[in-house]
């Protein structure tokens, strides 16, 4: 009896250091660097939003996320499978193109370049492989169909858009400079990633690479990949080539700050503009569809695609719902909309009409 319990001790040890061997790593490291002090938006160890905000549900909120989680009726996942569309490569030499991976992760092909954004290929969101929300589909393409890039660009370090495994391949399989918000850099440099290849910037500043600009813009949201949040900043983006401008918004609440970036730096051509994961107990820091809607408009952006669904199961409600909003919305004013199957190629210029792709798996 006494081998048989050792010997079942010793396969839940071994289960054990199996799921935590990586976490210590993706956990990532905390920024000690002089900009991160400086920065106007840090202030007692940890950075701010420009308004006050509320990044965890309580009181009420939490109480209906728990009723909801045990006995609601929402349809959380796709009843079948979600289809995807295979890697079909195209010229790169002008135009805009966008091929959205999956949930936020988003090639922009922008007059020439190659930009990757919040690329997450593994099969979790989490600092484990074996725990965590797991994938609705698999990726479209491999990294290695995604081909050479320019620059992989990060909005913030949840796990949902920094993905230690992805990140890892492309330092190999890629010459590409990773271009984040301020502190994020003490991540990668902890996953060995050399200096030369990190460029940190704060909100308004900006990057340039391959001819296109890189700009940190403001976003409502927080951080963090462990027990202690706001130690790293979080953005939304903008991309300016040498002709055409698109916007990536990150994972944000609706706020203000869009005209203003509309007035600086748009009119855009398109818009990734965060749709789901969104819910009643936590407002402030994810935009309903209908506020996606709105933020496009204020923006002055074109072609609204629509990101930030589909992939993971994050939030409470449908599946389905955050795109059937914002399709009625975007119809209600008159917004230019592409709705893309995973692994899709959108030439920004004669986008796919929406055609409910989605609604027969809903």
């Amino acid at each position: 009896m006494r081998k048989a319990t050792a010997a079942l001790l010793g396969v839940v040890a071994g289960a054990v250091a199996v799921t935590v061997r990586d976490v210590p790593a993706a956990l990532g490291a905390t920024p000690r660097d002089e900009r991160v002090l400086r920065s106007p938006r840090y202030r007692d160890g940890r950075f701010h939003n420009d308004a006050p905000t509320n990044s965890a549900p309580s009181g009420g909120g939490m109480a209906k996320i728990v009723r909801d989680m045990l006995v609601g009726k929402q349809r959380r996942r796709p009843s079948g499978a979600v289809p995807l569309v295979a890697h079909r490569p195209g010229d790169t030499a002008r135009g805009l193109h966008l091929t959205w991976y999956g949930h936020a992760s988003t090639l922009v092909e922008i007059d020439g370049a190659r930009i990757l954004l919040d690329p997450v290929w593994s099969d979790r969101c989490s600092p484990s492989r074996h725990v965590g929300p797991r994938r609705l589909h698999q990726p479209p393409h491999s990294l290695a169909d995604v081909g050479a890039v320019d620059a992989v660009v990060i909005s913030h370090d949840h796990y949902d858009h920094l993905d230690l495994p992805t990140i890892r391949r492309l330092v190999q399989s890629t010459t590409a400079v990773f271009v984040v918000p301020l502190g994020i850099g003490a991540h990668l440099r902890r996953w060995r990633i050399a200096a030369n290849r990190i460029v940190e910037l704060d909100w308004d500043e900006s990057h340039t690479v391959a001819g296109v600009k890189l700009t940190a813009t403001a976003a409502q949201h927080f951080s963090g990949r462990g027990f202690k949040r706001d130690v790293t900043l979080w953005a939304s983006w903008v991309i300016a080539g040498p002709e055409h401008r698109v916007y990536y918004s990150g994972d944000t609440g609706y706020f203000d700050g869009y005209a203003r970036i509309g007035a600086e730096h748009g009119p855009f051509d398109a818009s990734l503009v965060q749709i789901g994961a969104y819910g009643e107990g936590w407002p402030d820091i994810h935009m309903t569809p209908e506020e996606g809607v709105r933020a496009h408009l204020d923006l002055r952006g074109g072609l609204l695609v629509p990101v930030h669904w589909a992939t993971f199961t994050l939030a409470l409600h449908d599946w389905s719902e955050p795109v059937d909003r914002v399709w009625r919305e975007a119809k209600a004013h008159d917004v230019p909309l592409a709705v893309p199957r995973p692994g899709e190629r959108v030439d920004v210029s004669t986008p796919p009409p929406v055609d409910g792709w989605w609604q027969t798996i809903a």
